[in-house]
């Protein structure tokens, strides 16, 4: 069974959580400890060494990002739960961490557990880990690295090293200056949302970096980039594209 512990400061929540997961998968974990603070929960890491821990971000004292100062070593996976705080939202997606929003949906635990089941590696949990303390401490405009999901872990990848992003599908695939692409696991939209904001959606399958744009073909309605590549901008994103490049400058 995969040893686990929940922090989380509302009692509810921590008994509605160890009923979920008993519900939906029947002697698969085993409940460790139930904390309500980051010093219980770093007390109960310690003695338990489970593989996963569910933590709340808001909670009194000390919030949940905390608890990570007390470890030199990472060794569990992390699944954060929280109905607030957007920035730190933002920051956990790009540190390729999972998240569920209060009240947790059954859907979103499940796909968060089976995520979990599919890249359990000690290694993976420390380079993210340490990725969102980076993360927390940089505004929208200097992000540097982020890290985007991927069938065998993560890719860390700058975000100024990124072309484009396409959809592919329920997948995004990310076009680096290099040429090389990587697919993420995630869709567009996800996507989106933890890029800097260089970044504009022009169609209904890109995202691209305003950094690379050489010129607009307005006839025709395509964008050349630095690599000589051209896309489709839509009718409906033209003028956010043309006003975006022109704040840009």
């Amino acid at each position: 069974m995969i040893k686990v512990v929940i922090i989380d400061d509302e009692v509810n929540a921590q008994n509605l959580l160890e009923k979920t997961l008993n519900k939906y998968f029947p002697n698969k974990f085993n409940i460790a400890e139930k904390c309500h603070s980051v010093d219980a929960g770093v007390t109960a890491i310690k003695t338990h060494e489970p593989e996963l821990v569910f933590l709340d971000i808001q909670m009194p004292e000390k919030n949940g990002f905390e608890l990570f100062h007390y470890f030199e070593v990472i060794k569990f996976e992390v699944i954060f739960t929280t109905a607030y705080n957007q920035f730190a939202i933002k920051a956990i997606k790009r540190s390729a961490l999972d998240y569920l929003l209060k009240p947790i949906n059954n859907l979103e635990l499940t796909e968060a557990i089976k995520r979990f089941e599919t890249r359990n590696e000690g290694s993976f949990a420390q380079k993210k880990l340490s990725l969102l303390l980076e993360n927390l401490n940089v505004n929208d405009q200097n992000v540097s690295k982020i890290a985007f999901a991927t069938l065998e872990g993560f890719e860390l990848i700058h975000s100024n090293q990124i072309l484009y992003c396409k959809a592919e599908s329920n997948y995004c695939s990310i076009k680096k200056i290099d040429g090389i692409n990587k697919m993420a696991t995630k869709t567009l939209k996800f996507v989106e949302e933890i890029l800097p904001s260089a970044f504009i959606r022009i169609h209904k399958s890109y995202v691209l970096n305003l950094n690379f744009v050489v010129r607009y073909h307005k006839a025709n309605k395509e964008v050349e980039l630095t690599n000589g590549e051209k896309l489709p901008v839509s009718f409906r994103k033209e003028e956010e594209f043309i006003n975006a490049i022109l704040q840009n400058q």
